[in-house]
């Protein structure tokens, strides 16, 4: 059973309402609907915006629910030029970007006593979700990259640049590296999905409230999508 996790309400509702009769399951705040989607069991839960909600939720859904996949689904801001806004990312690991323990020896968003810098999705679930997109959003472009996440949001062409020095990341936003790193420490499988809703620059500000709806539609196609062919 995957557990889908979105940051805020309009990248879940969709989901939450096609269940039929959902059990829902109020939990550190937060509203775990529990139920079927294209005949797959699911828990579907909004975990708010950043990286501790994130995190919360997420082992909630472990140690409540049980769930043996994890799916992240949302927006984010592109960091390569060759990512347009409405295109998606589909993670292969992903960096804590506002984690600095350079003090102590550690390179810049490396946890302390960790023993690795960046978290691995599962490859199997990026896979299934690559098929899905192509049957669901045709023509829509699909990356595989780093992601990088912070209690920030990047609207500033200065820090877009130096995001992609550090990191090499493909795009930016808020949740997706709590929700790996929960799913790391429990041994589940995961994938960070994010659509793209600006460029993360200077421009952010005003593509952001105008494509946010754009980008949620592609991901929401293509939870949907994944959720009926996880096994």
């Amino acid at each position: 059973m995957l557990g889908i996790i979105g940051a805020m309400a309009q990248e879940v509702e969709q989901l939450k309402q096609e269940m039929a009769s959902p059990e829902i399951v109020t939990v550190a705040g937060m509203d775990f609907y529990k139920g079927r989607i294209g005949g797959r069991e699911a828990v579907v839960v909004r975990s708010g915006i950043g990286k501790v909600n994130a995190g919360v939720c997420a082992q909630v859904l472990v140690d409540r629910f049980g769930v043996s996949g994890i799916v992240n689904t949302g927006i984010a801001g592109s960091l390569c030029a060759q990512i347009n806004i409405g295109d998606l990312v589909l993670s292969t690991d992903l960096v804590q970007h506002d984690m600095n323990a350079t003090g102590f020896g550690y390179p810049v968003g490396q946890i302390p006593q960790m023993p690795v810098f960046s978290f691995e999705a599962d490859a199997r679930l990026r896979a299934l979700a690559k098929e899905c997109c192509e049957k669901v959003n045709p023509g829509l472009g699909v990356f595989e990259g780093r992601i990088v996440s912070g209690d920030q949001f990047i609207s500033s062409g200065e820090k877009k640049d130096w995001l992609i020095r550090e990191f090499s990341g493909m795009c930016a936003e808020m949740e997706g590296a709590a929700v790996a790193q929960a799913a790391w420490l429990n041994g589940i499988p995961f994938l960070i999905v994010r659509a793209i809703s600006d460029k993360a620059d200077d421009s952010a500000n005003m593509d952001y409230e105008t494509f946010e709806q754009q980008a949620i539609l592609h991901s929401v196609r293509l939870t949907r999508e994944l959720i009926a062919r996880y096994i």
